[in-house]
């Protein structure tokens, strides 16, 4: 089993913005590290405290992912990167995993930048 990280933001706190930022992520880490769904054992996401739109398990089912997804509210460390969607994916595979880090979250861990 390994864990796969990912993170990316919204510029705005919509329903919207949620959805699509969460749906890109999941598409990029799923295609990143060959998952399918049955790789996928469990996801769990935070968001910063000021998105409250929406929750990202919608946005991820709608990549058609449809596996155990927790939501939790990320610690609101002062100066910490505003709007931010953090996700661990859970799979059931043997590789080293490729985390993907999209938008202003590259600067979180820009070792981890995908190579263009």
């Amino acid at each position: 089993m390994i864990a796969i990280r990912g993170a990316t933001t919204i510029e705005n706190d919509t329903e919207e913005e949620v959805l699509s930022a969460s749906k890109e992520l999941i598409e990029k880490i799923v295609k990143r590290n060959s998952l399918n769904e049955k790789d996928i054992i469990s996801i769990i996401t935070t968001c910063t405290k000021d998105i409250r739109a929406a929750y990202p398990g919608p946005g991820i089912r709608a990549a058609n992912i449809d596996v155990p997804i927790l939501s939790m509210q990320e610690m609101d460390v002062e100066g910490s990167l505003k709007h931010c969607i953090r996700f661990i994916i859970h799979a059931e595979i043997n590789a080293v995993p490729k985390h993907v880090y999209l938008k202003r979250a590259v600067g979180l861990r820009p070792d981890y930048k995908e190579d263009k």
